[in-house]
C-alpha cells in the first residue's frame, strides 16, 4: 500500500500535465491581418487591415521626417497595420505642427460616422496614436496635445510641440548613435519634462537618425507593443514596459530603458 501511494505521489508531480503557459508574442513580426494601402483623401495616404470586419479599428496617426513622405517608411506603417490598425500618415514633408496628421485623423472619425464608407461602424473613435519620426516626432507631441489624441509615440523627434501639453501616456524612442537628434541633449530631457502622464523612454542601441525607415528596424516591436496595449487593450504588451518583469527593461538590444514615476505606477 505504501509503495502503491509512493507511485500516485510521484505520478502528480512528474507525470500530470501542467496548465501550457501563454505563448511569447514577437510584436516585430508581421501581424494577423493582410493590409492594404490607398489615398484615404488629397492629402492622406492609408495603411489599413485589408477585411475590417465586424469590428472597430483603432486608429494611428503618422508624420514624416522633414523631407521624407509616407513610402520611406512603408514597411513600419504597413506592420502596424498588420495589428490591427488603421494608419492615416500624412502627405507632406512637413508634419511638425501636428495639424496635418490631426486631419488625418478627423477625416476618418467623420468616415466612421457616412454610411458608404469603407470606413462606416468601422473606426475607434475612442482610441487614436500619434506618432512619427524626426520632424514628424515632434509634430506627434504637438497631436499629442489634441484631446482626440489617446497616447504618442514620438520616434527622434524635433523640437516641436509640448510635452507639458501631453494628457496621455508616452513612449520616447531615442537612438544611441543619432547624431541629428542626440537622446541626451533633445530626446531625454523631454521625457524627463513629461512627469504628469506615464512616459516611458527607450533607447536603441547602435540606432542612428535613420534607423527607423523602411520598416522601423528595431524600434519596431516597441512601437507596436505600446500602442497594442494603450489602444486595444492587449495585455500581452502591458509587461513589454511595465511591471516589475518589464522586458524591454532587460533585453540588451536597448541600451537605455527609463520609466518616470507615473509609468511605475502602470
Amino acid at each position: 500500500m505504501r509503495r502503491l501511494w509512493l507511485v500516485a505521489l510521484l505520478t502528480v508531480l512528474f507525470v500530470t500535465p501542467q496548465p501550457a503557459q501563454a505563448a511569447a508574442v514577437h510584436w516585430d513580426q508581421p501581424g494577423p491581418y493582410a493590409v492594404v494601402s490607398e489615398a484615404l483623401d488629397a492629402t492622406h495616404t492609408v495603411f489599413r487591415p485589408a477585411d475590417l470586419g465586424g469590428v472597430k479599428h483603432p486608429v494611428l496617426v503618422w508624420g514624416n521626417g522633414t523631407g521624407a513622405v509616407p513610402a520611406v517608411y512603408a514597411g513600419l506603417l504597413r506592420h502596424l497595420a498588420s495589428y490591427g490598425f488603421v494608419v492615416a500618415a500624412a502627405d507632406t514633408v512637413n508634419s511638425g505642427t501636428g495639424r496635418e496628421m490631426l486631419d488625418g485623423a478627423r477625416t476618418l472619425v467623420a468616415e466612421n460616422s457616412r454610411p458608404g464608407s469603407a470606413y462606416f461602424g468601422r473606426i475607434d473613435t475612442a482610441h487614436i496614436g500619434a506618432t512619427g519620426h524626426s520632424q514628424g516626432g515632434g509634430g506627434a507631441i504637438a497631436a499629442g496635445a489634441d484631446p482626440l489624441v489617446t497616447t504618442t509615440v514620438p520616434i527622434e523627434p524635433g523640437p516641436l510641440g509640448s510635452v507639458e501639453a501631453l494628457h496621455g501616456p508616452v513612449l520616447f524612442l531615442g537612438g544611441q548613435l543619432d547624431v541629428v537628434v542626440p537622446p541626451a541633449l533633445l530626446v531625454i530631457p523631454r521625457y524627463n519634462a513629461a512627469s504628469q502622464v506615464p512616459a516611458v523612454y527607450g533607447e536603441l542601441a547602435g540606432a542612428t537618425h535613420f534607423t527607423p525607415a523602411g520598416d522601423g528596424g528595431g524600434f519596431r516591436g516597441a512601437i507596436t507593443a505600446w500602442f497594442r496595449y494603450w489602444l486595444a487593450g492587449d495585455e500581452q504588451a502591458r509587461g513589454v514596459f511595465f511591471g516589475p518583469g518589464c522586458t524591454l527593461c532587460a533585453d540588451p538590444a536597448w541600451s537605455k530603458v527609463l520609466r518616470n514615476a507615473k509609468a511605475l505606477e502602470v
